[in-house]
Formats: C-alpha cells, structure tokens, sequence
C-alpha cells in the first residue's frame, strides 16, 4: 500500500524509537519530565515565543488557545474552511462557550485587514465581542496553501489594532516557512500564540506544541489540566519529538514529491490537479465522472490510499514513508485505475 491518507501516517523512525527508550523521564505534571522540558524550551526557540507546551494533539493545542484568549459569550473569528470550525467537533462552542464569526479567506486563505475590521464586533448590551482571532498555515481544507508572512502579518496588525488576540494554527507551519523560504520565528512574529504539530510532515509518533508568552503558557498549563490533558512520564513520547524537529528541512522532499504526483495525476484525462504549494495533493475526478468517494475506491482498489475532500475533490498528502518511486508507482497505478473503469 501507498498511504497518501494524510502525514499522520508516518511510523516512527529507528532514531526516534532509541530516543524514546532512553529517554529521561519523570513526572510532567509536577513539571519534572527533563525531556518535556527539553522539547518545549527547544519549540519555543524555534518559533520564537517566551514558552512553550507539549500537549498530545493538535486540536488541544487550539482548544487551549481559544480559552485562554477569550472569555465565555465572546466570538472566534475564523475562516469559514479553517480546521477549528470544520474538524474540531465544536470544541470552541463546548469548551469554551465561544461562538463562530466566519470570514471567507478564499484562495488567499487569510484575512484582509479589512476583512478584519469587517467582521471584528465590539461587545455590548447586545453583541457579543470578538475574542480571538484564529489564521490557520498551511490551510488544510484550502489544498495546503502556504500563506505568505506578510499576509499573516498585516491580519495580526489589524486585528491587535482592535486588541483582538491572535492565535495561529499552525499544524504544519513549518511547510509554509520551507515552501517559502521563511524563517519560523519571522513567521509567528506578530501572533500571540501558535500550534504546530510533531506528528505530521515532522514524522513523531505523537503530540503537539502550543506556544506563546510565559503568561499564556501559564494560563494554557492549567487549561491543559482541566482538558485532562496532564501527562506523567511524558518523556517516552517527547523524545521522538526532539527528533522531529531536525525534519524540518527535509519538508522540501515531500513538496517536490507532490508536484510530482499532482503533475502526473493531473496528466491523467478526466482528472484535474492544481500545482500544490506543499504536501497536500487535491484532485477534482469530476471530468472522469467520478466522485470522490468513487475514485478513493478504485485507488484504494489499487494499492493507493487517499480521502474523500468533497463531492469530487480527493486529498493526497505525501509524507516521510513515501519516497519518490513511491510517488511515480503511485500515478501508474491510479493511471490504470481509471483507465480501466
């Protein structure tokens, strides 16, 4: 099988298997896991925030940020296809008695200043205030768009202007910084907090980071208890993040393996695939007269596994399993797939 599922996927290198079992280890609650510690000084350096906070999932990590940066009966202001409002199960609503003002970031995937001060509400008798704002790069539901950071920046400018906090989801920023030559630190300078995950393109077996201000981390470490997200021993699964993140360069090799793979896909008559900025590979099968959920079939019939991403649209992600044979066995056989059908 070629996994193209998602970056999740990825298992565990030999690396990351010693380091896990030879990590130091002790209670992380209590704040005494050497190794934790470790990771969240070394994540926070990276990005370029005060502090930082090993949590066991992304969607914790923007949980957390969404209650530590707004009050109960404020609204989040997100786009309208940012994985906080899609795939969350409406965590902002049920944790932390947020409400959900969308914007439509279109193919940019990011707000315009003006959008920004559009959609920002100031609170009163009868409106409830904006809380935070949430800007999400790489976009996953938007292909894997890369978002310049002046993009970010001038929507962070323009929501701190109306001293509006801004969070980023940055599950794979470290795609967006690589696919655009960005420096990390550069491009969370003008966010309040940041999220980016160990176990996609970093290839970790688990867990996230959530980073930000020592205050914020302060206030995020509690909330982080109160989600039952408190961790004992937590080195064990910290230490292969330490190994994820000297993967950050080697992201370039799953962008050009998926250029490759949307070159070759889209070569295929009836399928339609846009150049993607990074890893994520979206494919329309509707000139084939193939939806999503059939064409996923017929790969998966195959030996290549994808998702459904809407009536006719499919996701492949490429990732540190998948080598470049990987990538051209994969066209040939999605090729004879379709071809067949």
């Amino acid at each position: 099988m070629i996994d193209l599922r998602s970056d999740t996927v990825t298992l565990p290198s030999d690396e990351m298997r010693v380091a896990a079992r030879d990590a130091d280890v002790g209670d992380d609650v209590y704040g005494d896991d050497p190794t934790v510690n470790e990771l969240e000084a070394r994540a926070a350096e990276v990005v370029g925030m005060e502090d930082a906070l090993y949590v066991p999932s992304g969607t914790m990590g923007n949980q957390i940020a969404a209650r530590v940066h707004a009050d109960p009966g404020q609204e989040a202001l997100v786009d309208a296809k940012a994985h906080v409002y899609k795939w969350e199960v409406g965590g902002f609503a049920q944790l932390s008695g947020l409400q959900v003002r969308a914007f439509d970031g279109g193919d940019r995937a990011v707000p315009t200043p003006k959008q920004v001060r559009d959609h920002a509400r100031e609170e009163s008798l009868h409106v409830a205030g904006t809380g935070v704002l949430c800007l999400e790069n790489t976009h996953n539901a938007r292909g894997g768009v890369a978002i310049p950071k002046a993009d970010i920046d001038a929507a962070a400018e323009a929501a701190h202007e109306l001293d509006i906090p801004v969070h980023l989801d940055g599950a794979r920023v470290f795609n967006a910084c690589v696919a655009l030559d960005e420096d990390p630190a550069a491009m969370t300078e003008h966010v309040d907090s940041v999220m980016f995950c160990l176990s996609k393109g970093l290839g970790a077996p688990v867990g996230s980071i959530l980073a930000g201000s020592e205050a914020f981390i302060e206030q995020a470490t509690r909330v982080r208890k109160q989600f039952g997200g408190g961790m004992r021993q937590a080195g064990i699964i910290a230490a292969p993040g330490l190994v994820a993140l000297d993967n950050i360069d080697r992201l370039a090799d799953d962008h050009e393996n998926a250029r490759v793979l949307a070159d070759g896909l889209d070569a295929i008559e009836g399928l339609s695939v846009p150049t993607p900025d990074t890893n994520i590979v979206v494919v329309d099968s509707e000139g084939a007269g193939l939806t999503a959920q059939e064409f996923v079939g017929l790969c998966d019939d195959v030996g290549v596994l994808g998702g459904t991403f809407g009536e006719y649209h499919t996701r492949f992600t490429t990732n540190l399993n998948v080598s470049g044979a990987d990538v051209e066995e994969a066209v040939e056989l999605v090729a004879e797939a379709v071809e067949s059908n």
